[in-house]
């Protein structure tokens, strides 16, 4: 794929053929190396291609190839002339992170390290198909918690007010309308609530290493150095992989009904407030209130795991720091050639990073833009970073979203056979403990790109800024 370097940390494919726009990419030029080596820059050109597109079709650095759209892939349509697409959301719909902040010290929990990791691990179900016993929901109540997300873990005692207000769109994305989820979504998401899931998700204990603004990080409630941090990385399990499945059936009908011309079978859409798009959209509000309550579950039980070992006294105030979605399309209204318009956003392996002074972001977090949490792998750094101004003005207020694979899960186990994982990171000072020896070959460190090249980028470009670096200590895998 032919592109030009604009500037140290954007590359455009220009518009050409039956594109509509043209295409961004965010990428510095030590990441410029391995873009070539899969279909993702077809893949946001193909997008660009797409009915009712609005600015260009954008990818951020930890872009790679995905399923239709890549993950890392940004793209805005028109309400009116846009439509909507499952593969721009991705199987796990609001796939996300949160980090929690505590009261306690690296040094005061390094002697129990293992025994805190080990603790949460038997707490909290991990792995394919995992389920917790103890956890039972009616079918009701289940319908409930999918539409009203996690204001009901708050009523159900899972949750605080302040959990609530730190988690974006407070824990609820409205549904369009009352369509229900197919018998098997319900099936299979009603037995893996608080589950942790497998791949890359993650419960990562780690501490805060640097802090790059000491007074937006106050807000943040990060006070110093060595600060432990925990980090949730999970999403709608097999609920929302189901709710895809479903809808990616019924948009390939929908595309033809609609005459939407597709460079690829897999962009299948629909128009956003057609009722194939509407249906759509409001089963994956239902997976991504799912998402959230998940989260907010698996939070509630590593709060009990720290009380049972550090005691109530030093752990009960564990707070929430903010919660993002990764994979989602949202209706919002953004400047489009100065203009305001209403545009169904499409996020997949990305983040929203809304600028200071929006009223979409809490109030106490408006002086500092809105967090944005930025995964690592489970041998670096993690970062917590602020949405800016020019997020707004470029990107849809968006950013990267992790450090993106640079190897296939396939590739990875091929590379990484033979190699003991767990002890090279414990010679790091990283205890890992995990539900299969796959998953950790799968995400060893070198299968990914390096997140300081992927912040460098967003924050060389302006669409972030650093706030916080993390650095884990104990990482739980499924």
């Amino acid at each position: 794929m032919e592109y030009k370097r604009l500037d140290s940390f954007r590359i455009e494919i220009p518009r050409t053929g039956d594109m509509n726009t043209n295409c961004i990419v965010y990428i510095n030029r030590k990441l410029e190396e391995g873009i070539n080596k899969d279909e993702s820059l077809d893949q946001i050109r193909n997008v660009a291609c797409l009915p009712g597109i609005k600015g260009s079709s954008l990818g951020m650095p930890d872009i790679h190839q995905g399923y239709g759209f890549p993950i890392g892939g940004v793209a805005a349509f028109s309400t009116d002339e846009g439509i909507v697409s499952p593969g721009g959301v991705g199987y796990d719909i609001n796939c996300g992170v949160r980090v929690l902040a505590t009261d306690l010290h690296a040094d005061e929990i390094r002697g129990r390290l293992e025994e805190l990791t080990g603790h949460i691990f038997a707490n909290i179900p991990c792995g394919v198909g995992s389920k917790r016993q103890d956890l039972k929901v009616s079918r009701r109540q289940f319908k409930n918690l999918l539409e009203n997300g996690s204001q009901w873990a708050l009523n159900n005692g899972f949750a605080t007010r302040q959990d609530i207000e730190c988690t974006e769109d407070n824990g609820k994305i409205e549904p369009l309308s009352d369509t229900e989820p197919s018998q098997k979504a319900m099936e299979r998401g009603i037995v893996q609530l608080g589950t942790l899931g497998s791949g890359n998700h993650f419960i990562e204990i780690g501490y805060v290493d640097r802090i790059y603004d000491p007074e937006a990080a106050s807000i943040l409630g990060i006070g110093s150095t060595g600060q432990v941090t925990v980090s949730v990385h999970s999403g709608s399990r097999g609920f929302g992989h189901q709710v895809c499945t479903d809808s990616l059936n019924k948009m390939v009908r929908a595309a033809q009904k609609y005459n939407i011309r597709m460079p690829d079978r897999q962009l299948s859409c629909a128009p956003v407030y057609s009722p194939e798009g509407k249906e759509y959209l409001s089963l994956m509000a239902q997976a991504a209130n799912f998402a959230y309550v998940n989260r907010q579950i698996m939070t509630h039980w590593i709060r009990e795991s720290f009380a049972h070992i550090f005691g109530i006294s030093r752990s009960g105030n564990i707070r929430l720091v903010y919660d993002v979605c990764h994979n989602i399309a949202k209706i919002e209204e953004h400047l489009v050639d100065n203009q305001k318009v209403q545009v169904c956003i499409h996020r997949k392996g990305a983040t929203r990073a809304f600028g200071p002074g929006d009223s979409r972001i809490p109030e106490k977090y408006r002086s500092t833009g809105q967090p944005v949490i930025i995964p690592g792998d489970m041998g670096r750094y993690s970062f917590i970073l602020l949405g800016t101004a020019e997020a707004m003005k470029s990107t849809f207020g968006s950013t990267c979203h992790g450090a993106g694979r640079m190897l296939s899960r396939h590739q990875a186990i091929k590379k990484a056979r033979g190699m003991d994982i767990k002890e090279v990171l414990s010679k790091q000072g990283i205890f890992v403990v995990t539900a299969g020896r796959n998953t950790i070959l799968e995400e060893y460190p070198e299968a990914y790109k390096d997140i300081t090249d992927v912040v460098d980028t967003v924050a060389g470009a302006g669409i972030s800024r650093k706030c916080i670096r993390l650095k884990p200590m104990g990482v739980i895998k499924g």
